[in-house]
């Protein structure tokens, strides 16, 4: 059993009772800069957090549930074979080795206001601000 890593920005929730269901490994707490694109909150915290792999479906629809309706927010967590991109009620299950499948989870991101480069799932280049 591979468990799923990766990180919520606790800002990102408008319900914060997801965070009681994952295991939460670090906090770092980001000021707010102009590339963020988030002029509505003063500070990222970035939970970097540990997900079963059995509760994977179970706290993917809560996190969809629990994203902020008013704004683009985006969380995502990954094993070495799936990587969830979870979005205000829409969930991409992406088949890691089927790097094309992340076009569509890009495309949807845009399309919501979300900034492309935060959206920059490529396995070749490091993920932005991690």
């Amino acid at each position: 059993m591979t468990n799923f890593n990766g990180i919520i920005i606790e800002e990102s929730l408008e319900n914060k009772d997801v965070l009681q269901k994952v295991k939460i490994i670090k906090t770092e707490i980001e000021e707010v800069t102009e590339e963020h694109k988030t002029p509505w909150v003063k500070q990222w915290t970035l939970h970097t957090v540990e997900i079963l792999e059995n509760q994977a479906d179970e706290i993917t629809e809560d996190l969809s549930k629990s994203l902020d309706p008013e704004h683009p927010w985006y969380a995502d967590f990954k094993n070495d074979d799936y990587h969830y991109v979870i979005f205000r009620n829409k969930v991409f299950k992406v088949d890691r080795s089927k790097p094309e499948q992340y076009s569509g989870v890009t495309k949807y991101g845009v399309s919501s206001g979300i900034p492309d480069y935060q959206l920059d799932f490529s396995p070749h280049i490091k993920e932005w601000g991690r």
